[in-house]
């Protein structure tokens, strides 16, 4: 399993926050007045998971693990273990992604003629599960790169830095000692900076107020009342 505070943390907390301040500033700009963005984590989270419970609503999407479209309910969207113990994505949701999918594999044509034939799944999911365990991650990631079948080798981080699309884009810079991500997203016309770690001397107290706007006196006073080393 991924780390899930990249749902709630992350994408429900920070990131709905920022969208908020963000839209804050721009109303600011417009009336003139401020306000307060008030940004809990579970509903953000919730609100990142609108289109299930819209499909739920619809009569589309049981209240179950493992039984719908895209939580690996479908064979066809799910993960393989391979040869090697290693895993690859497949994702061919629609029928032509499918249909290459399944010419790769392969999968017999009665299988893309009822994709989406529950009755079929079963064993669907069986043929796929043995074509897959033949070869290695790595054999599969070769077969499939460059075409439209929708499938990927399963990455660990590590891993995921070096592949050729991050190279590419150069997706992981060097800050110091680490890789890291770069910043995202991205700018034309005011391009995001990397930040770097302060040196010791940048972490005093006086250089992180001056840093924020503090004048000369009001540091000294500070300072001279103890309130600051």
């Amino acid at each position: 399993m991924p780390p899930l505070n990249l749902v709630a943390d992350y994408g429900g907390g920070a990131m709905m926050l920022i969208a908020g301040v963000l839209a804050a500033l721009f109303q600011r700009s417009r009336s003139g007045k401020g306000q307060v963005i008030d940004a809990a984590m579970v509903e953000g989270a919730s609100m990142l998971a609108a289109p299930v419970h819209a499909l739920m609503a619809a009569g589309l999407w049981r209240d179950a693990r493992g039984v719908n479209l895209l939580d690996s309910g479908a064979p066809f969207y799910d993960t393989y273990e391979t040869a090697d113990g290693r895993h690859v994505a497949v994702g061919c949701l629609e029928p032509r992604f499918f249909a290459e999918f399944a010419r790769l594999l392969p999968l017999d044509e009665h299988f893309v003629r009822g994709q989406f034939d529950k009755s079929l799944w079963p064993e669907m999911r069986a043929t796929i599960a043995a074509r897959v365990k033949r070869k290695t991650r790595d054999d599969w990631a070769a077969l499939f790169a460059d075409t439209d079948a929708c499938v990927a080798p399963v990455l660990s981080l590590q891993e995921a830095k070096n592949h050729p699309h991050n190279r590419a884009r150069s997706a992981f810079v060097k800050a110091g000692r680490l890789d890291r991500p770069a910043p995202a997203p991205r700018f034309s016309q005011t391009p995001s900076t990397l930040a770097t770690m302060p040196d010791e001397h940048d972490l005093q107290p006086v250089m992180v107020l001056r840093r924020f706007g503090f004048a000369q006196g009001e540091v000294e006073a500070l300072v001279k009342s103890g309130v600051i080393g």
